[in-house]
């Protein structure tokens, strides 16, 4: 059952984008000569068809894991729970990936609010259930403790125009990530949060086509690799237990971010 010569990753939004570019990365620096464990990487997202092409593109012997289901699903995330604990022992690190968002035509009182609750389910409570089943396998395995990296957005600092149910949900995820730092250390467990700006991803795809700015106009904005975001990941997966980086922004070069508004 326990693995201690296995390095076990959980990936939400594992089936596109940064789930998957973050995904292929730490199967391309995981075993390493500083972590010699087996990688096993537990691949989660709705799309069963999109995490196997994912899991196909995996390298080094990594054992992938098909997670398939609904990361706002309370059972389905209990469910993989036991499985993780039968059949490895132990977690090491989960990245808090999945997310959605709805930028509104109008202004906020025209806002849908079913689509603005359904943002909110899955940018949050998905993050809230896997951090919860994170806590649940760290604090009893030993070595004890582990590491969670949440993906917030510089929203959570700046929003842009008609994207309040994203903004809300990103500021939220800051405050998840700062308690969950605060009450993971009795645990020895880290949380970090990566705050990212304009990388090339379907959802982000309307920055550079030209998004609208704080005063009404329409700019093209300059967008990054989702290569950059899964670099970051590794850095901070790489790190040792003695290290906690608690927030980090990473933004595409010239993005109208800092004097934003």
């Amino acid at each position: 059952m326990a693995s201690e010569n296995k390095r076990v990753i959980i990936v939400t939004g594992a089936s596109a984008g940064i789930g998957r570019a973050t995904s292929v990365h730490l199967s391309e620096i995981f075993p390493s000569s500083s972590h010699p464990e087996q990688l096993v990487l537990i691949l989660v997202g709705r799309r069963q068809e999109e995490l196997q092409k994912t899991a196909d593109l995996l390298r080094n012997g990594t054992i992938s894991e098909i997670a398939a289901g609904d990361a706002t699903n309370e059972e389905f995330v209990n469910s993989l729970e036991k499985t993780i604990k039968e059949k490895y022992g132990r977690l090491d690190l989960v990245f808090n990936n999945a997310g959605v968002n709805y930028k509104s035509e109008g202004g906020f009182e025209d806002q849908d609010m079913t689509l603005f609750r359904q943002v909110l389910d899955i940018n949050i409570m998905g993050a809230v259930l896997f951090t919860k089943l994170a806590f649940n396998i760290m604090k009893d395995q030993s070595p004890q403790g582990g590491r969670i990296i949440n993906n917030g957005s510089i929203s959570a600092t700046a929003p842009r125009p008609n994207n309040t149910s994203y903004t809300v949900s990103k500021h939220a995820i800051t405050g998840l990530t700062r308690s969950t730092s605060l009450d993971g250390r009795k645990y020895n467990i880290t949380c970090s949060q990566i705050d990212i700006g304009n990388a090339s991803t379907d959802m982000a795809s309307y920055v550079s086509a030209g998004s609208v700015q704080a005063d009404g106009s329409i700019k093209k904005e300059p967008t990054m690799s989702v290569d950059n975001v899964a670099k970051t990941v590794g850095f901070i997966a790489g790190l040792g237990k003695e290290v906690d980086i608690l927030s980090l922004e990473i933004l595409a070069s010239g993005m109208p971010f800092i004097g934003r508004g």
